[in-house]
């Protein structure tokens, strides 16, 4: 029960007890940064891929990702390991294949995080140009940056509460321009165009599909927090769930209503006569909500990119705590702070590397957003898709060798192999299109999807190292606490 008296913590351990599904939620929810999602992804994805079918398109997705998790709350109930898609690969299909994951997760959301603040950096010094302050885009990430570096290294319930206001008044704002342009039903009334297989096929629907794919980046991030979660056999289960139909409803309906705020017939020329696509919806807040919106948005928006990174450098502290405990990692790496029970030397780390990374880009001249924030989110996306195929075929593998654990086939194999093989098919075309997803040309547009597979070598190499030094410690991988 979640009101019972929580355990102590004890040494080297994250803080038992500390968060309700609802903090969860909040947590993987803000990692999914809604409002940067709908005014920066959604415009994009758009007029780069299947237009008016993008709701139908995120219906889609919604679905894919609701049948991922059935598999993946069923492991999550067996696993309780802050390792998340690592612990769950190692468990089911090795320990050399669990090394490979804790490295690519390494890498997905150090990216993931680091390419967001670029983001962050370039909106900030915008919105504050517009108040008489004018600094460069790298003094507002380096400040952010210190920001979550703070609440990283504290409780995880403090950097929960900070996400909760953050992300309320973020769905509040967006909420506010869907009911203005429901009220006055849109361009020329409301229609369902946007369902309609003709409408999800056309234009470029695989790119679509990859930019549904990537707004969604942080939902499997409940598991990550199931040595912290009050009851983790209810809370992390429940958390998924409530996060993949929170945010696929809150897309969709979305979407849908800035596509009938447009005109489904107008809705791409339109994108493609703006100087920056992700005005659109500044634009239309000001056409259906006033004048009055638009600079409240503008702030949102800097919180929505905070409340991300926040999310997102949680999960790296929490998978290098991981790596570190079971010893892929140094030991030293896997330790938990003597009074916050917060993975702070992950949190350090994850500080330092995204300083280093930020001073490279910021020192040769690298623009912000189409290269720091482009390039790595892209790389991030495509890091998180294969682990995501990883854990569906570990599912597969797991209760096959624990058939006691889970009777029903459909959940321990049928539904697992077939999320597994769709998300295959994206990774596949995810890397055929990296360059013009990401705007990389030449060896970059090779190199950057390659990390992937540089990261996976290295996590490999750590694994077998392992093994033949401390074969105990490995047929341990991804194990974590006993439940």
């Amino acid at each position: 029960m979640t009101n019972s008296p929580a355990p102590v913590t004890g040494a080297n351990q994250l803080r038992k007890n500390a968060l309700g599904v609802g903090a969860v939620t909040f947590l993987v929810v803000s990692a999914a940064a809604p409002l940067t999602a709908v005014a920066g992804g959604v415009p994009l994805s758009m007029m780069l891929g299947n237009g008016a079918g993008i709701p139908g398109t995120f219906l889609i997705v919604t679905a894919i990702l609701l049948l991922f998790s059935v598999g993946y709350v069923a492991m999550a109930r067996h696993i309780r390991n802050a390792g998340a898609f690592y612990a769950y690969t190692a468990q089911g299909l090795g320990g050399l294949m669990g090394g490979a994951a804790a490295m690519i997760a390494i890498l997905a959301y150090n990216a993931m995080q680091i390419g967001v603040f670029g983001l962050f950096g370039a909106a900030t010094a915008g919105l504050f140009a517009g108040l008489g302050i004018d600094l460069p885009w790298w003094v507002w990430t380096f400040i952010g940056i210190a920001a979550v570096g703070i609440l990283g290294y504290r409780r995880v319930d403090l950097s929960a509460k900070v996400l909760t206001v953050l992300v309320i008044l973020e769905y509040l704002v967006v909420l506010v321009i869907d009911v203005a342009i429901l009220a006055k039903g849109g361009d020329g009334g409301l229609t369902t165009v946007s369902f309609t297989p003709s409408a999800i096929l056309s234009g470029s629907p695989s790119i679509g599909i990859l930019f549904c794919f990537a707004a969604f980046i942080g939902f499997e991030a409940t598991t990550i927090y199931s040595e912290e979660a009050r009851d983790p056999e209810k809370t992390v289960p429940r958390a998924t769930y409530i996060s993949v139909l929170i945010i696929g409803i809150f897309y969709m309906f979305t979407s849908w209503l800035m596509v009938n705020a447009a005109g489904a017939d107008k809705l791409v020329p339109e994108l493609q006569g703006l100087a920056d696509p992700t005005t659109f919806l500044f634009g239309l807040a000001e056409r259906y909500a006033g004048g009055w919106l638009p600079p409240l948005m503008n702030v949102l928006f800097v919180t929505s990119l905070f409340a991300g990174v926040l999310a997102f450098h949680n999960g790296v502290a929490r998978y290098l705590y991981v790596a570190g405990r079971e010893r892929l990692l140094p030991a030293s790496i896997g330790v938990t702070h003597p009074v916050y029970h917060s993975p702070h030397v992950g949190s350090l780390i994850q500080t330092v590397i995204a300083v280093l990374i930020v001073a490279l880009f910021a020192a040769t001249g690298q623009e912000p957003v189409l290269a720091l924030f482009s390039w790595l989110t892209n790389v991030g996306t495509l890091a998180v898709m294969t682990l995501m195929a990883f854990t569906a075929f570990a599912i597969v593998a797991f209760f096959n060798r624990n058939p006691g654990l889970e009777t029903n086939p459909l959940v321990t194999k049928v539904i697992p192999v077939v999320t597994g093989l769709i998300l295959v098919a994206v990774i596949i075309a995810i890397a055929a299109n990296f360059g013009d997803l990401a705007g990389a040309t030449g060896m970059l547009a090779v190199f950057l999807p390659g990390l992937v597979v540089i990261f996976g070598v290295i996590g490999l190499f750590l694994a077998a190292s392992l093994k033949s030094g401390n074969p105990i410690e490995f047929a341990r991988l991804g194990a974590g606490q006993e439940i």
